[in-house]
């Protein structure tokens, strides 16, 4: 694992694809993806509409330095792949626990990168968290298997709000005991 000498945040190798701090660069793309309503519906902070600024506004704050949220691309340019397929995220949320979450570019469902990206990150484990949770809404039986695959244990029911619905949906949360 090497360390990007923008972000100091790590560059992960996952099968396939890679897992790099954001660029500027990225704007473009992630404007794209999280423009689409299927996205920004299956995520708790996506607006849908998108409104102007907000990608540019995200990107400077995921790389600006004392960030609370590590954000990571997935890029398969190494395998030939897209630049940037989704994203990744790992928060801190209290000593040594830690919150996973992700979001796919449609054209990639059901490919398995994002189980491969998930599963790079817990093995890299950046923060050194000794938990990991997540959270999935009920409708999402893709990411419910890509956390149960990737070692998570179910907790129970839960709501949280989408900024993309203006409404609290129901979700399913899990857990993993990190070693």
């Amino acid at each position: 694992m090497k360390l990007d000498t923008i972000t100091d945040q790590p560059v992960i190798e996952a099968e396939r694809c890679v897992l790099r701090p954001l660029r500027l660069s990225d704007q473009g793309m992630i404007e794209f993806y999280t423009s689409d309503e299927r996205v920004a519906r299956m995520t708790t902070s996506i607006p849908h509409p998108l409104p102007p600024g907000s990608t540019e506004a995200f990107i400077k704050r995921s790389i600006a330095p004392g960030h609370d949220e590590c954000v990571w691309a997935m890029d398969a340019t190494k395998s030939g792949g897209a630049e940037l397929k989704g994203l990744i995220t790992l928060t801190h949320v209290d000593e040594g626990q830690c919150e996973i979450a992700y979001w796919v570019a449609p054209a990639f469902w059901n490919t398995g990168v994002a189980s491969r990206a998930v599963s790079a990150l817990l093995d890299a484990n950046p923060l050194e968290c000794r938990t990991v949770f997540a959270t999935v809404f009920q409708e999402n039986t893709a990411s419910a298997r890509v956390m149960t695959n990737c070692g998570f244990e179910y907790l129970g029911d839960a709501e949280k709000f989408s900024v993309a619905r203006n409404a609290s949906v129901p979700t399913w949360t899990y857990m993993r005991k990190m070693v």
